[in-house]
């Protein structure tokens, strides 16, 4: 995977000079502007859902096109926050890059996937607190879910999130423990988000919620193999997986 120079890399091998970076609150205001335009990005494009032949133009309350947009939101919101502190804090140029590929997508998937949710009347978050009622029958229970489905209520947290105590440990780890902490929750988090991509792939009824979800299977799949091959040069094994 290449890396693109950064301006002050670019100034340095054009000048032969090295530029002073940037002060904190300059980058963090090019940062947050980079974020706000992404996400707007993002719901730009799920206007698109309403688009003819897309499907049904509002699907139930307890729809599987509904239920992804608002846990895959959740799920990869905590992907973009590893990921943004990864950008700040690894020592691997590597995983910095990486990071900043897993940010940035992810952030206007979740824009898009916000985007439908307001086009569709419905809360940007699930009401309940709960999660993954929406998939059902074997496919639910296979992953560790339980039941799933209308009357089940769902679980309290999805397969590979981070706990709090993990994302501390996170904040407060440095050097190559900071790099394979964060490349080991990032693997087990692309593990629990990928099947409820799979299954949103085969059960949703809107055509652009069904590709987004293939395209999310793709790349969180490619994304995990690369993931695993870091922590092994990083001389470390990935935690176990998900239930």
């Amino acid at each position: 995977m290449s890396k693109s120079l950064t301006v002050d890399e670019k100034s340095t091998v054009e000048t032969g000079t090295a530029r002073a970076p940037a002060p904190r609150w300059m980058r963090a205001l090019v940062a947050g502007a980079a974020v706000l335009a992404v996400l707007l990005l993002g719901a730009s494009l799920g206007m698109l859902v309403r688009l003819p032949g897309a499907g049904p133009a509002q699907p139930g309350a307890t729809s599987v096109d509904l239920g992804f947009a608002q846990d895959m939101s959740v799920h990869h919101r905590q992907a973009v926050q590893m990921a943004a502190v990864a950008q700040e804090r690894s020592s691997d140029p590597l995983i910095r890059v990486l990071a900043f590929d897993i940010e940035y997508t992810q952030l206007e998937q979740v824009g898009r996937m916000q985007g439908w949710l307001s086009l569709w009347n419905a809360a940007a978050l699930p009401p309940s607190g709960r999660h993954m009622g929406w998939m059902t029958g074997t496919a639910g229970i296979a992953h560790g879910h339980g039941e799933g489905g209308e009357g089940s209520g769902g679980v309290q947290t999805m397969p590979g999130m981070a706990s709090p105590a993990e994302l501390e440990q996170l904040r407060s780890a440095e050097g190559s423990e900071f790099d394979v902490l964060f490349l080991q929750l990032m693997l087990r988090h692309h593990q629990g988000g990928t099947p409820m991509a799979e299954y949103a792939a085969q059960h949703a009824e809107i055509a652009q919620v069904r590709n987004l979800a293939e395209k999310i299977v793709t790349s969180q799949s490619a994304e995990s193999q690369y993931l695993t091959e870091l922590i092994r040069q990083h001389g470390a094994q990935p935690l176990p997986p998900p239930i």
